[in-house]
């Protein structure tokens, strides 16, 4: 297995080109603002072919290389239908204080193949099976995307989580589309049964684990209370975009 990641533009945002090893088909997660020339290099480096960039949700540090990217590789972009609206119209996803700061920087715009994304859906790409779990919270139109243990065990399970999950902390839900209790109720139900050896790879910062995060991440360990309780918890802090 090939996972090569970059962190790109004003945010930092995680994009990630994985394969089953190098000079293979990959797929390319989250070509945020500025990724088209980090994607053509990791590309470049590991004799990759891009068959199809995928999106944990809609937010523009997340899906603002998602045009230039898909066009020079003629593939198509996947995305939950309730955030497909902000490839257009990325204000809307933002608010009008931030959303205003970046609209003259940037062209925005749907690839000419847009293919939407479901709970529970198993796509199978670059011959990589990927499972998609709708998570909202940050966003409506949330996802991640789960890779299971290799055959022969010689690689754990992985978890591109977006901004869900961050290692020791999770994602804002301040913005618009954003819901406090959508998204312990995400981590409850998507992060929580997954194994501990489970490799998080977020939208922001550096990877970490479940069982990392089980036992050190408050909100979390606040999912699991709320999850057996019911109870709804306190916001999450405001982190990536």
């Amino acid at each position: 297995m090939l996972i090569a990641g970059f962190p790109a533009g004003a945010w930092g945002t995680n994009c990630y080109l994985v394969a089953p090893a190098a000079g293979e088909e990959c797929v390319i997660i989250d070509p945020g603002h500025r990724a088209a020339e980090g994607v053509a290099e990791t590309v470049a480096k590991h004799r990759l072919k891009p068959v199809a960039a995928i999106l944990t949700h809609g937010h523009i540090d997340h899906v603002a290389s998602v045009v230039p990217v898909c066009g020079a590789h003629g593939v198509p972009a996947w995305i939950h239908p309730a955030d497909r609206f902000m490839m257009s119209d990325p204000e809307k996803g933002l608010g009008r204080s931030v959303g205003a700061q970046l609209m003259g920087e940037l062209t925005v715009g749907e690839p000419d193949d847009v293919r939407e994304l479901s709970d529970g859906a198993a796509l199978r790409l670059a011959g990589l099976d990927l499972t998609v779990a709708h998570a909202p919270g940050h966003t409506k139109g949330s996802v991640t995307f789960g890779l299971p243990e290799s055959a022969d065990g010689g690689v754990p399970p992985v978890l591109f989580s977006g901004d869900l999950l961050f290692a020791g902390s999770v994602g804002r839900t301040d913005l618009p589309g954003g819901d406090p209790d959508e998204l312990f109720e995400s981590l409850g139900r998507v992060c929580l049964p997954l194994d501990d050896s489970t490799v998080v790879l977020s939208g922001h910062g550096p990877q970490t684990t479940i069982g990392q995060e089980r036992a050190g991440n408050p909100y979390l360990r606040r999912a699991a209370a709320a999850r057996a309780s019911g109870d709804a918890e306190d916001a999450p802090p405001r982190r990536g975009m």
